[in-house]
Formats: C-alpha cells, sequence, structure tokens
C-alpha cells in the first residue's frame, strides 16, 4: 500500500475517534462511558503512528517501494542491469553472447530473466483497489455515526432474563408513583414473595416497541461493555395507543395481573395509568431510574 495511503487511514481514523469521544456523545452508541478514556488515547496514539509514518526522515535514502527497475552490474563482465556479459567475457561454444532467449537457461550465463524480472511480474507501485474501501469506515468517524440501537434491535431479541435477588426484598418507598427501574420492576414481579408491588403505582423510562398480540413494550437496551454484548430489557404495556416506534417515553402504571405474583409465572406488564413524551436521555444504555417531574 502507499505510504500516504497509509497516513491518511491512520490519521482519519484517529481523528474521527477524538472527534467522537472528545466533542459528542455518540461513542455512548458503541461503548459505555467508562470507556471513553480508552478511545481519547486510541485516537491520539493512531494521529502519532501517521506523524512517524509521514516523518521524511524515517526511512533509509535509497528505499524503493517499487523494488528498482533492474540489477546493477558487477565485475565479471555483466553490464547494468542487462543479465548480459561485457565484451571480456571469455567463454567457449555454447556460452557465448549471442541473441537473447527470454527466460531461457542455458543459453550464455542464464541470468537472464525476461523482461519481467525486474519488477517480479507485478507493480507495486500501485494501491489496490479493495483498498480504499478501508476509507469507508474511518470516514464515517468524522461525517456519519450510526444511528443508536433502537426498536428494530430489541423486537428482534428476546427479553433479558434479570438475576435472581438472594436476598430479601427491602421495603418500598412510600412514594407514588414510584420511580423504578426496568430490571427491578421485573425482580419485584417475578421474585418479591412479599408481593409487594401490587397496586402500587410505578413510573419507569424507556423507549417503544411494538408487540403482537396487543399492547407494546416500553423498553431499554443495557450495555456492559460494547454494543456486541447488548441486551435487552421489556415490559409489557397495556391500556393505551401504543406511540410511535423508538419514542422515548414515561409510563406511570400498576402492576397488569397475569401468572402468580412473586414467581416466575408472573407476567412482566403494566396497566398505563399515564404516558408522557420525554427525552431521550444523554446515555440512553442504562437502565436507570426516571428522573421525578
Amino acid at each position: 500500500m502507499k505510504r500516504f495511503v497509509q497516513v491518511g487511514l491512520l490519521l482519519l481514523a484517529g481523528l474521527g475517534l477524538l472527534r467522537t469521544s472528545l466533542f459528542t456523545d455518540e461513542y455512548l452508541r458503541f461503548v459505555k462511558e467508562g470507556m471513553r478514556p480508552l478511545l481519547v488515547v486510541s485516537g491520539v496514539l493512531l494521529i502519532g503512528l501517521a506523524a512517524a509514518e509521514a516523518w521524511p526522515g524515517r526511512r533509509p535514502a535509497g528505499h524503493d517501494d517499487g523494488h528498482g527497475s533492474g540489477r546493477g552490474g558487477d565485475d565479471d563482465g555483466h553490464g547494468p542491469g542487462d543479465g548480459g556479459h561485457g565484451e571480456g567475457d571469455d567463454r567457449g561454444p555454447g556460452e557465448g553472447c549471442g541473441p537473447a532467449v527470454p527466460g531461457a537457461r542455458g543459453r550464455g550465463h542464464g541470468d537472464d530473466h525476461g523482461p519481467a524480472a525486474a519488477g517480479h511480474g507485478h507493480d507495486h507501485s500501485r494501491v489496490p483497489r479493495v483498498a480504499w474501501l478501508l476509507f469507508l469506515p474511518v470516514l464515517s468517524l468524522l461525517f456519519y455515526a450510526p444511528p443508536a440501537l433502537g426498536s428494530y434491535t430489541a423486537s428482534r431479541e428476546p427479553a433479558k432474563v434479570v438475576a435472581v435477588q438472594e436476598d430479601d426484598f427491602d421495603p418500598l418507598p412510600a412514594a407514588s408513583p414510584l420511580p423504578i427501574t426496568l430490571t427491578e420492576f421485573t425482580q419485584r414481579v417475578q421474585q418479591d414473595r412479599s408481593r409487594a408491588i401490587s397496586g402500587r403505582t410505578v413510573r419507569m423510562t424507556g423507549f417503544v416497541t411494538s408487540a403482537e398480540g396487543g399492547g407494546w413494550y416500553l423498553t431499554r437496551i443495557v450495555i456492559s461493555c460494547c454494543a456486541a454484548d447488548s441486551t435487552t430489557l421489556k415490559v409489557r404495556v397495556y391500556g393505551t395507543a401504543a406511540p410511535k416506534a423508538d419514542t422515548w417515553v414515561t409510563v406511570d402504571g400498576t402492576w397488569h395481573p397475569g401468572g402468580t405474583l412473586g414467581t416466575s409465572s408472573a407476567g412482566v406488564a403494566l396497566d398505563a395509568r399515564g404516558v408522557t413524551r420525554v427525552e431521550k436521555p444523554s446515555n440512553a444504555y442504562m437502565d436507570a431510574v426516571p428522573l421525578v417531574g
């Protein structure tokens, strides 16, 4: 690959990482918040590598990416780069320097590899066309960020199985509506034997995902490390028409009876009493408690 192409790729990738992690919150679409310092360091290192590659004194003098154009002469009578013999080379019959036969060995000195010998049969001076495709992902870091994970992804993923609460549940606060995460609501519905969630008005925030068979899902996508390991949390909502998919909303409601509360048979669902559209959180990949309005 041409040197300027290598420098360009390193430089653009470094600038893209710095722009994404320092000046926007777009990096949260790919990794969790704690990875930001590593992205900044990676961007600085890539720019440093680009500068080192571009430094004019980095490569030894006379380095030729094209491998030169032929062989130099030697002191046994060979001419410069022609594979033939000098005039003082005394050879017997059959070893003379008659007309060269390209690629033939055994006539003359046998050093004539044919016209392609100098370039090894292919040209190193051009950048392969496929190499230019490498610019597409690095340019996207500068000018276009892929959309955040949303209803399209969530609708194709099953709801996450939440961890089992080993200890007894703490008493619920007296606030009404009660701000709660989707994870805690799921645990209370399916694991809390005291059934403390029964009849309580709760408040949760997430984005809208369509559902078949009635109702819709209040959804959160949670990232543990990066987008590749994301998991989906869902609470089915009844009693109100579904807002537009991917709309962020806060829902107030009570547990929708289904199955036996406090056991795994209980449905993770809500009878909505109110739905309010809200702005998308700055860090949308957390199962956070909604802000009390």
